[in-house]
């Protein structure tokens, strides 16, 4: 497959990976097949063996534990780039989590400390990582996280995630009018629903999977590597007039009523 564009001489940070069926997987293929250096993370000893192989097929540069929800971890990882390499030219965060007892209740019944959870793991933490970035895009760059429709309707059995979304669609305006300056650039990917690991953790996904597809103009639902090709795009200096933009990817599903 060739490159969509050239990215030969860019480095990036990946966040997100799961295993090579996750969207965060397909998005870093993208990068590396247009030239793109890369850095990827993963969330813990149980999970590196599920990453290890991806980052190994991609010759990533760093392969480094990051888990948002423990202290120093997040920092570690922009420290040991700054070290390594000086720089960074884009990143991509594609993470997300509510306990499974709130994520399977309706809005009303959610609890507090679930809402939070899930906020500061889904949301608050790609504003920290662009802070932490911000300082290594010495030359601009670009900040790419993973949202889903359900930030903008109501999706059934999404529950809390869609307010959650809707935020971190929010907070990506607003890094991007923040960074501007900066030549900081910011983008959500509204990428429609896939079977990934994290997807299953939504009550009936099958469902919504078949309702999707049923709607979608084309009939077909979007692949890791779609959404990669996207991604791959919005990290060039092309992508900058759409700074700020929530970008789709579900092959127009978002287009009919």
């Amino acid at each position: 497959m060739s490159p969509i564009v050239d990215l030969a001489g860019k480095r990036g940070l990946v966040v997100g990976i799961a295993n090579d069926a996750s969207i965060a997987a397909g998005c870093a293929a993208a990068f590396r097949r247009a030239g793109a250096e890369l850095a990827l993370t993963y969330l813990n000893e149980k999970a590196k063996p599920f990453v290890q192989p991806v980052a190994d097929t991609l010759g990533a540069a760093h392969l480094l534990p990051c888990d948002v929800r423990i202290p120093g971890q997040l920092e570690a990882v922009f420290d040991t780039l700054a070290q390594d390499w000086g720089r960074l030219d884009f990143l991509l965060h594609s993470i997300a989590f509510a306990p499974r007892e709130d994520l399977h209740a309706s809005l009303l019944d959610c609890s507090a400390e679930g809402f939070a959870l899930a906020m500061d793991v889904s949301c608050h933490s790609f504003i920290r990582m662009a802070r932490l970035a911000a300082p290594l895009m010495t030359q601009g760059g670009s900040l790419m996280t993973v949202s889903f429709y359900g930030a903008d309707r109501v999706v059934e059995n999404y529950n809390l995630m869609g307010p959650v979304k809707a935020a971190l669609e929010a907070s990506v305006r607003t890094i991007a009018a923040d960074g501007a300056a900066r030549g900081l650039r910011a983008y959500a990917i509204s990428a429609g629903p896939i079977r990934t690991r994290a997807a299953s953790g939504i009550d009936r996904f099958d469902a919504l999977l078949d309702k999707v597809r049923e709607r979608t103009p084309a009939g077909r639902l979007v692949g890791i590597e779609d959404v990669g090709g996207i991604a791959a795009f919005l990290a060039s200096p092309a992508a900058a007039p759409l700074s700020g933009s929530v970008v789709f990817a579900d092959n127009g599903f978002h287009t009919v009523a």
